[in-house]
């Protein structure tokens, strides 16, 4: 984070950008089994391994890369696309290449850039899913978070886009203790009565872990 002589925070540095990336990766990682057990009730029981899979990759590739924002994007957006994951690669294909296209070839990044990023993936996204707040997608985090950050007012980097608290290794994950506020409507019909209370947003619980989403309108 750099500063100007006033100590306001002018623009995110590249390696602070991917720092907030890796992070997040570790994140929906760390997730794994809760989402595969979410998934378990309303789908195939794969997406906490789909997830792990396609994090690990967007936190290869933004620590491999050489070049500057654009580029670790691009790196990131290529390194998913490649993988096997069904329906989730393209999506998360399509948000990062979103974000590419509108980031700086450089290695900072301001205000204005950030909420550029965030608005050409959401457009890239919505073309792509179609799907509205209240589907149960993705889109549930995604909507209101895309709207939070295209309406914030202010002129620092790290108040809108911080970077989330790195988990102890050592910490033991609580069930149900990731994104706790993410609750929503309950799921209409029967379900099993061991059913956890978020088994039917498995997608929006891993997308909510993003920079920029977790803490714009997901906290």
């Amino acid at each position: 984070m750099c500063s100007n002589t006033d100590n306001e925070v002018t623009f995110v540095k590249k390696e602070e950008f991917a720092d907030r990336l890796s992070c997040a990766c570790a994140s929906v990682i760390s997730a794994e089994q809760e989402l595969t057990e979410i998934d378990s009730h309303f789908g195939d029981a794969d997406h906490g391994l789909t997830m792990k899979k396609i994090a690990g990759a967007i936190d290869s590739a933004v620590k491999g890369s050489d070049g500057g924002i654009k580029e670790m994007l691009d790196d990131a957006a290529m390194a998913v696309m490649v993988l096997n994951g069904g329906s989730a690669v393209p999506l998360w294909n399509a948000w990062l290449d979103g974000m590419q296209e509108n980031a700086p070839e450089g290695d900072e990044i301001d205000v204005p850039g950030i909420k550029a990023v965030f608005k050409r993936a959401f457009e890239e996204l919505d073309s792509v899913s179609g799907a509205k707040v209240g589907d149960k997608t993705m889109m549930d985090a995604l909507i209101p978070a895309s709207e939070a950050i295209a309406s914030y007012k202010g002129s620092d980097e790290n108040e809108l886009l911080p970077l989330p608290p790195k988990q102890p290794p050592t910490a033991p994950r609580q069930a149900g203790s990731l994104f706790p506020s993410l609750e929503g409507p309950k799921a209409t019909g029967p379900r099993p009565s061991e059913s956890p209370t978020r088994a039917q947003y498995p997608w929006r619980i891993s997308f909510a872990a993003w920079p920029g989403l977790k803490c714009n309108g997901i906290h």
